[in-house]
């Protein structure tokens, strides 16, 4: 139910571009530089049995790549695929937009995370 998300993706190739920026919840201050990532719990489902309590969870989580460029976005969409994939959680691009507010590239994907409790 809670996702190891900060440290599957926070790989040399992320880091690189958005050195700790990664944000839980969606969102990061105002004041960040950019570029950074944003993450959130989509939905969650334990994995129920009549014997005994759930030992694992199945979560998927938004992923959201920003950037000022089109292809810094892509940049950095394609590294944090790449540490998903590493880790072996399958992942999908969900959008791929220009924020109205911010100006901001952004690239979203979700990623379903199988987690031991």
């Amino acid at each position: 139910m809670f996702p190891k998300v900060y440290r599957t993706i926070r790989t040399a190739a992320v880091a690189a571009i958005v050195e700790t920026r990664i944000g839980r919840h969606g969102e990061v201050s105002q004041t960040e530089q950019r570029p950074y990532i944003t993450w959130q719990i989509v939905s969650g489902q334990p994995y129920d049995n009549l014997s005994s309590a759930p030992a694992g969870d199945f979560t998927t989580v938004q992923l959201d790549c920003y950037h000022a460029t089109d292809a810094g976005a892509e940049e950095l969409a394609r590294a944090v695929r790449a540490a998903l994939d590493a880790a072996l959680i399958c992942n999908r691009v969900v959008l791929d937009n220009r924020d109205p507010d911010t100006k901001l590239y952004r690239v979203g994907m979700e990623a379903d995370f199988i987690d031991q409790r």
